[in-house]
């Protein structure tokens, strides 16, 4: 068993826990009873997962959407600093296991990056997770050059977490099954993440680091589509898209165990993009075992399960 870092294991705590109620309307009262139980635990429940899968660090971050949904600035901050504050305690508990992503909020730009800059540096965070667009508003949109600007020069790595969209997808009407989870959100999340790179912001901002989850939200699988078809529908920047992707995008193994899709990212990406994660705990049993017995050369499993991470995120 390969020693991992997992870079998708989510929480609950109180500032927090009313904004992810409403997401588990459509789910069975003691499968939310569960996820709850779960969330909420940083003891006996979480380590014996890690111990379980080889888990050696988890880096937590909140079970969204969190304050991204709220619509008023400073009740979101405040919300989201009192989260921060929770986990950097839980954090302060076991410092041998865990790290953070900071939630922050995105309602303002300002305060989003004032937020970060104080997780990574007084909180020793290694980073943050956002859940998607906020109220509507993309990542790409120019008043986050701010937060873009400061995330760069702290040099936190964004990890876009997958989010429902503003409103549901006319192609999908009528069909449930493929709403969230098996196709809505991949769709939803990986069209953010080329907003970001098509709006030039790895442009402006080179050491901009941007994390997918789900080997990368299909991103990986079209690099040569993306560069074929960019150029003469207006695109206007200097690097292809694929170049932006290999120079500013990691992936990340969530939810997404299978050999073919895995041997696709490390060789649209490089072995040095691609990361463990489990999503505890919403698919964690799946994660370690797949990185554990797909046939890979073992350097480049370390590197998967633990050395990558470490790199990127600056932990021992």
């Amino acid at each position: 068993m390969v020693k991992k870092i997992a870079l998708e294991e989510h929480f609950l705590d109180p500032a927090t826990e009313s904004y992810w109620r409403p997401t588990m309307v459509d789910v069975a009262p003691a499968k939310t009873a569960q996820l709850y139980a779960s969330l909420t635990d940083f003891g006996e429940q979480r380590l014996q997962m890690m111990e379980q899968h080889g888990i050696a660090r988890a880096v937590l971050a909140i079970a969204g959407p969190g304050v991204q949904v709220e619509r008023e600035a400073a009740s979101a901050l405040r919300a989201a600093r009192a989260s921060n504050d929770f986990l950097a305690k839980e954090v302060q508990k076991r410092p041998d296991r865990y790290s953070g992503f900071a939630h922050l909020p995105m309602q303002d730009a300002k305060a989003a990056a004032d937020e970060l800059e104080r997780c990574v540096r007084d909180l020793n965070f290694c980073g943050a997770m956002i859940n998607g667009h906020t109220n509507g508003k993309y990542l790409d949109d120019r008043s986050y050059d701010l937060f873009w600007e400061r995330a760069a020069a702290l040099g936190a790595p964004v990890y876009l977490h997958p989010a429902d969209p503003v409103a549901p997808l006319p192609v999908l009407a009528g069909h449930n099954v493929l709403v969230r989870p098996m196709w809505g959100w991949g769709v939803e999340t990986g069209s953010h993440a080329l907003r970001i790179i098509s709006s030039g912001v790895f442009h402006r901002y080179p050491k901009a680091r941007l994390v997918l989850g789900h080997l990368g939200e299909t991103l990986p699988f079209l690099l040569w589509r993306f560069d074929s078809r960019s150029k003469p529908y207006g695109w206007n920047l200097p690097k292809p898209p694929s170049q932006y992707i290999k120079e500013n995008l990691w992936v990340t193994l969530s939810g997404m165990y299978d050999a073919a899709p895995l041997h696709c990212s490390l060789d649209a990406v490089g072995r040095d993009r691609v990361m463990f994660s489990a999503d505890y705990p919403f698919d964690a049993e799946g994660a370690g075992p797949f990185l554990d017995t797909t046939p890979l050369d073992e350097s480049l499993r370390a590197d998967i399960a633990y050395n990558n991470a470490a790199k990127l995120l600056r932990l021992a």
